[in-house]
């Protein structure tokens, strides 16, 4: 399905780390040229002076102009560049257009809605959550990475409508999480060795993934209590949810490998996994427990990838037509 399909990508914001995972994923996808690659702090540089594992794949140079004749344009920029970029730029009524920032999550809900002020819809790009709206949607607001890893571990209950108590998560990222740009919190001298939390129970991401679960559940949604922690490691999120469930693990275990029978990246494990398992993937693995009445669901992705870039991809796919997998058969490293 799909090999005949060509398709010309253009990615804005290139120079950061999910513009360059992307990067990295396009000029190796089978049915992907990539047109032009944006940056405005980087224009007129080689790629790979900045992505410097590309030495030898490309010979892309930087630009800091727009071509509005791409089929599809990723825009990478950090939050409030996407939403100035549509706001500038008039993009053919054919170009398919995917956020990976923040901008119009905000904006989105399970419904097609156009955000005010443009003329396009942005249909929230969770694959698992609602494939075929990806299929026929023109514009994708991209989930985040914390988002991906929630959601994917409470979507089988709440379809169910069985988050009936408060739901407790403690999450852990690595410092990619934090973008490209240096803080106090992203230097390796603190990072190395050490760990933190922040923002917690008011994460960003909690906007989202309390829309979404919400929108699922036939009564109201209790709590989502979450609690984010800085990693001493580069990629990958392992998250822990649990809350009260009547449910057995036999049951749960029923009930997730059901709901993601048809998706490809999505795995239910009878054992423990670990965050390497997942790293340099487009993969999510599921593992559950029950104990003293509470049923624990750990998620782990990595966050460049099905929390980013991967993600990104894979709902170009969907919107292309082309196999969901394409391009992201990705070899795991073990150590």
């Amino acid at each position: 399905m799909g090999n005949e399909v060509s398709i010309k990508a253009g990615i804005v914001g290139g120079a950061g780390y999910t513009g360059g995972e992307l990067l990295r994923l396009l000029l190796n996808h089978p049915n992907v040229d990539v047109a032009f690659v944006l940056s405005n702090s980087q224009g007129g540089k080689p790629v790979h002076e900045v992505h410097k594992d590309l030495l030898g794949d490309t010979n892309l140079m930087f630009t800091a102009e727009f071509q509005a004749e791409a089929d599809v344009v990723f825009l990478c920029g950090g939050h409030g560049a996407a939403m100035d970029f549509m706001a500038a730029q008039t993009l053919l009524p054919s170009t398919k257009v995917i956020d990976l920032s923040q901008d119009f999550r905000w904006n989105e809900s399970t419904e097609d809605s156009a955000v005010k002020g443009f003329d396009r819809a942005f249909i929230y790009g969770l694959p698992e959550l609602q494939r075929e709206k990806i299929e026929q949607a023109k514009s994708i607001a991209n989930p985040g990475c914390f988002a991906t890893a929630i959601q994917l571990a409470l979507l089988p209950l709440a379809e169910q409508n069985l988050i009936q108590e408060e739901v407790h998560v403690s999450g852990i990222t690595g410092s990619t999480g934090a973008g490209q740009s240096l803080s106090s919190t992203s230097h390796y001298s603190w990072r190395d060795g050490n760990i933190s939390n922040y923002k917690v129970l008011q994460h960003q991401h909690l906007n989202e993934i309390r829309r979404t679960l919400a929108g699922m559940q036939k009564q109201e949604l209790p709590a989502i209590n979450f609690v984010p922690y800085r990693g001493p490691f580069t990629r990958g999120i392992l998250c822990t949810s649990y809350l009260e469930s009547e449910l057995s693990l036999e049951e749960a275990e029923q009930l997730y490998k059901s709901f993601y029978r048809s998706h490809p990246f999505v795995t239910v494990t009878d054992t423990i996994p670990d965050l390497k398992q997942v790293t340099n993937t487009n993969k999510c693995l599921l593992y559950l427990e029950k104990q003293d009445g509470k049923l624990i669901i750990t998620s782990l992705i990595d966050n460049l990838l099905k929390g980013a870039s991967g993600q990104a991809v894979q709902n170009m796919n969907l919107m292309f037509g082309l196999e969901e997998t394409a391009g992201l058969k990705l070899k795991a490293s073990a150590f």
